[in-house]
C-alpha cells in the first residue's frame, strides 16, 4: 500500500526560531532558500514555507505557549545539540559552502568528498540549528 501523498515533497522538516523573520532572511541569503509563504503577525511568524528546488522547510517562531511549542527545545537550551537536522541536496557543494561561509554559517564539518559519493559539509545557522548540504543524490545513486 502506498501511503505517500502525490505531491512535490512528502517529507518537510519543520524548525522553530526565536527570531523567525531574521532566520527567513538569513536562510535565503546563506543557503538560497526562497519564500513560498510567510504568515506573520508583527514579529511572530505563525507559519512560513521556504523552498529550495523541489524541497521545502517550514518554520515558525519559537514559543512555550502552544502545545506544539512546548515540545520543541532550541539548540541553546540543550547544549547546542540537535535531535534532528535537514539534509539538502545541492548541485555545486563547493559554491554552496562558500556562500554559507560568507554569510557567517558556523562550519561544523568541513567540505569533503564523501565515501558514499558526492561532496558535502555541515554547518550551524545563527540560532544553532545544524544543516547538511551535499551533492550526493540518493535518488540518482
Amino acid at each position: 500500500m502506498n501511503l505517500a501523498a502525490d505531491t512535490r515533497s512528502t517529507v518537510i522538516p519543520c524548525l522553530r526560531y526565536r527570531n523567525a523573520l531574521a532566520a527567513i532572511d538569513w536562510l535565503g541569503q546563506a543557503f538560497g532558500f526562497e519564500k513560498h509563504a510567510v504568515y506573520a503577525d508583527g514579529d511572530t511568524v505563525h507559519h512560513a514555507q521556504l523552498v529550495f528546488g523541489s524541497g521545502m522547510v517550514m518554520l515558525g517562531s519559537a514559543d512555550n505557549a502552544s502545545e506544539w511549542g512546548r515540545r520543541i527545545a532550541q539548540p541553546d537550551e540543550i547544549g547546542g545539540r540537535e535531535t534532528q537536522s535537514a539534509c539538502v541536496i545541492v548541485v555545486d557543494a563547493d559554491a554552496h559552502y562558500a556562500r554559507a561561509k560568507a554569510a557567517g554559517a558556523e562550519i561544523l564539518i568541513d567540505i569533503a568528498d564523501q565515501d558514499y559519493g558526492g561532496r558535502g559539509y555541515s554547518c550551524r545557522d545563527p540560532e544553532g540549528h545544524i544543516w547538511w548540504f551535499g551533492s550526493y543524490d540518493p535518488w540518482k545513486a
